[in-house]
């Protein structure tokens, strides 16, 4: 989406989040139920009322709670889905029209070649994808925010790669994040991760699984195997 187009990983995820706020704020209020936003995964968290946008106590302590931004934030009360009152996830994160478009767009995405016209019908999602980068057939990016993923210039990645920006965790739970993968990257086929930085430079070897175990990676570094092993530039192998 062109909304996103300019913004910095910082300023996308803040934007989503203030959006996803409004959103738990108006269904909390209708489905009589109490919604919290914590910058961890654990924790209580924050009552999105203290955080309403449209109130003027609400907006300066919204301010502060996104001060500094945060690569990941968790959102939590929405109740199991046996609960009368509950609230869907999904609901909770966009509107009908564009869960089912991006639907649409990831199923035609899934069976394209690493073309330049496939990085246009990803940048039209919202995605960010530099210039010179392919992005190869079977390739999973996440459709619950594609704005959240950041692609560099030059950076291939390999079929059947899974790009995942969010988590559901049950009970009414789920929490999202920024992926960043910056210039020069080569991921690996079979590579799967959840928000993440990789600096540029770095490779991954096919099949590896980054996360939970690394949060990020620095540049020239190479990564591989589940759970991966890491050389960083100028170190010997190890496990970690």
């Amino acid at each position: 989406m062109k909304k996103y187009e300019t913004m910095t990983p910082e300023e996308t995820i803040k934007t989503v989040t203030i959006e996803i706020i409004e959103r738990a704020v108006k269904l909390g209020k209708k489905k009589n139920r109490e919604i919290f936003i914590s910058k961890t995964s654990g924790g209580k968290g924050t009552n999105v009322t203290e955080l309403n946008p449209n109130t003027s106590n609400g907006k300066e302590n919204l301010e502060k709670f996104l001060t500094p931004v945060r690569r990941h934030y968790t959102f939590s009360g929405l109740g199991s889905p046996e609960e009368k009152n509950s609230i869907n996830w999904r609901v909770l994160n966009l509107p009908f029209w564009r869960r089912t478009l991006l639907v649409f767009q990831v199923g035609i995405s899934f069976i394209m070649k690493g073309t330049p016209l496939k990085n246009k019908l990803y940048r039209w999602m919202g995605i960010h994808v530099g210039k010179g980068s392919e992005i190869m057939q079977l390739v999973w990016l996440d459709h619950f925010r594609p704005e959240l993923i950041f692609i560099g210039e030059n950076c291939v990645l390999g079929a059947f790669t899974q790009l995942t920006v969010h988590a559901y965790e049950g009970s009414g739970k789920f929490r999202y994040g920024l992926i960043t993968i910056g210039d020069n990257c080569l991921i690996g086929a079979g590579t799967g991760m959840g928000p993440i930085e990789i600096e540029p430079n770095s490779r991954t070897l096919p099949g590896a699984t980054l996360s939970p175990y690394l949060s990020k990676i620095k540049s020239g570094t190479i990564v591989g195997w589940d759970p991966p092993n890491v050389k960083e530039p100028g170190k010997k192998i190890t496990s970690d």
